[in-house]
């Protein structure tokens, strides 16, 4: 069963959910704000998503802004951003699913309906 990984009153997140749903994809729900990823789930997800770090980011966020991480993530270790991310999860991009072997970051039907 795969892990779905939201925050409930992101529009995104109802639309990923509906979607879930819709296509009969049994999951295991996970409020993000409520259960804040660690530090060692996020550099496993990293690790198995191949993508960019920055695509972890919740780059739309109002946190992001405040924080200003634009101008602060390019300075900052790969780790030293992990150990950000785990501070609040409101800093990372969602929806994100968890399978067995793979990691899909952000609502993206078309890579939903490959993957699941």
């Amino acid at each position: 069963m795969i892990e779905f990984i939201c925050y409930p009153k992101c529009t995104t997140c109802q639309k990923a959910k509906k979607w879930l749903v819709d296509n009969k994809i049994e999951y295991k729900l996970r409020d993000i704000k409520e259960e804040n990823p660690s530090f060692e789930e996020l550099t496993a997800w990293h690790k198995m998503s191949g993508l960019p770090l920055k695509k972890l980011f919740n780059t739309s966020g109002l946190l992001y802004k405040s924080m200003e991480l634009k101008d602060k993530l390019p300075g900052m270790s790969e780790e030293e951003q992990l150990k950000l991310l785990a501070t609040d999860g409101m800093l990372v991009k969602r929806p994100l699913v968890i399978g067995k072997d793979f990691v899909l970051v952000g609502f993206k039907e078309s890579e939903w309906s490959e993957k699941l």
